[in-house]
């Protein structure tokens, strides 16, 4: 859905535009091209491997100024005071894993291939999965698995891991997705993988995502420019529910009073939705790219 959130999000050219997840470039090399002369773009990636790649492949064309930070958009006010940065026009996020990370068996986010159970967007710092697995209590890991995978069978998932920890440490993705799956009692007809869900929880988990998308929002919404938006990608319904909710309560309504008249509610700064109801992906995309199935876009404009 790339030029769909490029449209929603720009809407001056020589703006100040930050992509708070640039993962392999694809969005900043689309808002670059539409960038003035005098527009700048900051990008953000917790991952030092996806700022090399996007740093590569927007080179050095002339024209709007680029920045590129390695770090967590949790962190970004701070990021942008030390770049002299104040208000901007524009925050986009995508916040899919890329695709990079997913195909690459080393960073331990996919059972698809055999790989150490890592799953951390910044392999620079923070516990990795295989950590999480081996030290975490039963109830913490039930926990996990079903408050961030929703899976109903995560009791059960977690006995299951700390019985086989007993054994051996639980160190590779083919691993763990065989001690999950068998908890499950196998395929038996599932379109999924077993392991899908516990697999998302604990990526979820060990990047602290949900933690850092209210940060960044609670952070931003506050530093954007009179009719500057906020476009956010989500990929699954606990991510779409925190967005939807923190947008909606910055949206001004109206409730009436006991003894007549009307009080205005809104938390500041107020937004209104680009569209009431997210945007989806077209059949077409769908088609090309099955990991967009899942994908819902909403953007706001602020200080209205």
């Amino acid at each position: 859905m790339r030029d769909e959130c490029i449209d929603a999000l720009l809407t001056n050219p020589d703006g100040i535009y930050v992509d708070g997840t640039l993962g392999n470039g694809g969005h900043a090399a689309a808002l670059l091209e539409r960038l003035g002369a005098r527009g700048t773009l900051v990008g953000f990636d917790r991952d030092i491997e996806a700022i090399e790649r996007v740093r590569m492949r927007l080179g050095t064309k002339p024209g709007a100024h680029v920045e590129l930070v390695h770090g967590n958009y949790a962190d970004m006010a701070g990021h942008l005071d030390r770049l002299g940065i104040g208000s901007v026009d524009g925050l986009l996020l995508d916040l899919g894993v890329s695709s990079f990370q997913l195909d690459v068996a080393e960073r331990g986010f996919s059972f698809q291939q055999d790989g150490p159970l890592d799953m951390r967007m910044d392999q620079t710092r923070g516990e990795t999965a295989a950590d999480l697995v081996n030290h975490a209590g039963e109830q913490e890991l039930a926990e996990i698995i079903f408050r961030l995978g929703e899976d109903r069978d995560a009791r059960r998932i977690a006995r299951a891991i700390v019985e086989a920890r007993k054994k051996a440490w639980i160190g590779s993705t083919l691993q763990l997705a065989g001690i999950v799956e068998q908890a499950k009692g196998g395929r038996r007809g599932r379109r999924t993988h077993p392991a899908t869900q516990a697999f998302q929880a604990l990526r979820m988990a060990v990047n602290e995502e949900l933690a850092g998308i209210e940060a960044v929002l609670e952070n931003m919404v506050g530093r954007m420019v009179k009719g500057g938006r906020m476009v956010v990608l989500t990929f699954h319904s606990l991510e779409d529910r925190l967005v939807k909710q923190f947008f909606t309560r910055h949206v001004p309504r109206e409730e009436s009073l006991p003894q007549g008249g009307v009080r205005r509610i809104v938390e500041e700064p107020p937004v209104r939705w680009i569209w009431k109801k997210p945007l989806v992906a077209s059949e077409a995309e769908q088609l090309t790219n099955p990991r967009a199935r899942s994908a819902k876009l909403r953007a706001v404009e602020v200080g209205v």
